[in-house]
């Protein structure tokens, strides 16, 4: 049976190669790359010579046919995007169901990964924590995203664009508040790795006019609800948003429902009660 293994890869400093990783991509037939250029430079650092083939979002579900029909006459293959664990904010979760339906093996080579490094060296309580990965730009799913992240009792992590940062962390703060903490990691294990630690408003202004590089992870603070009270006003300031956001009575409290861990009924009480306060105004 041939086996299909997803190796990690450094994400800037080419020392976090693991000696599994290097072994592993030596030893398949055939390497699914994110960017077959950038893969390449990887390759020969470590004088790997493993035949390339491009996988990623535009050609996953095309490649799927011709993977399967490689390791059906028995060619282990591995998977890499261009940095990190794949799958995460990557493609390739189509292709590894696909290899799972058919009966092989997948096999997980761990390293590097962003959202780890940035979640241990936050500050910020590292469990139980939720992974958002990369926000919607804009519309209704964006807006009911920030929602449920202003109301969630998590550590978030998010993913985001060097041109983008500024615009989320406003975003964050207009539905958070000014004094929930984050965390801004930006060029994690490269030679200018930087930690933004403060307030949503603290990290802000520091953003707001500056010209950021490299690939950053926020990590935000989850939201505090020391009694009922409290949950019940986040319920309802959650309701509004997703009210604003066109989203249905019955699905804004299914969701404040799941995130808020309130019951079903008294989502509904609340969403109807906020329903009725927009009506008004």
């Amino acid at each position: 049976m041939a086996s299909l293994y997803i190796v990690s890869t450094p994400i800037g400093n080419l020392a976090d190669m693991t000696h599994r990783a290097v072994t592993t991509l030596g030893a398949v037939q055939r390497v699914l790359a994110e960017d077959t250029r950038r893969t390449a430079i990887l390759l020969r650092h470590y004088g790997i010579s493993t035949p390339l083939v491009s996988a990623h979002e535009h050609n996953e579900t095309a490649r799927v046919a011709q993977i399967l029909a490689w390791m059906a006459a028995g060619e282990d293959l591995a998977i890499v995007s261009d940095a990190g664990t794949p799958l995460l904010s990557d493609p390739g979760a189509r292709i590894v169901q696909a290899v799972i339906e058919a009966g092989h093996d997948v096999v997980p080579v761990p390293g590097a990964s962003a959202l780890l490094a940035a979640l241990v060296a936050s500050g910020i309580a590292p469990e139980p924590f939720t992974f958002f990965g990369f926000l919607e730009r804009s519309g209704r799913v964006r807006k009911e995203r920030l929602a449920e992240i202003a109301a969630h009792r998590h550590t978030a992590v998010i993913y985001e664009a060097p041109g983008r940062v500024a615009r989320l962390l406003e975003d964050l703060l207009q539905v958070c508040g000014d004094e929930r903490r984050v965390v801004v990691g930006r060029e994690i294990t490269k030679l200018y790795e930087t930690f933004v630690r403060g307030t949503l408003r603290e990290a802000f202004a520091y953003y707001e006019d500056q010209q950021v590089r490299g690939e950053v992870v926020v990590v935000l603070e989850g939201a505090r609800a020391e009694d009922p009270g409290d949950i019940d006003e986040q319920a309802h300031a959650m309701a509004l948003e997703l009210l604003a956001a066109d989203a249905s009575k019955r699905d804004a409290a299914k969701q404040i429902a799941q995130t808020l861990n309130v019951a079903r009924n008294r989502a509904y009480e609340i969403t109807q009660s906020a329903s009725a306060e927009g009506s008004a105004e």
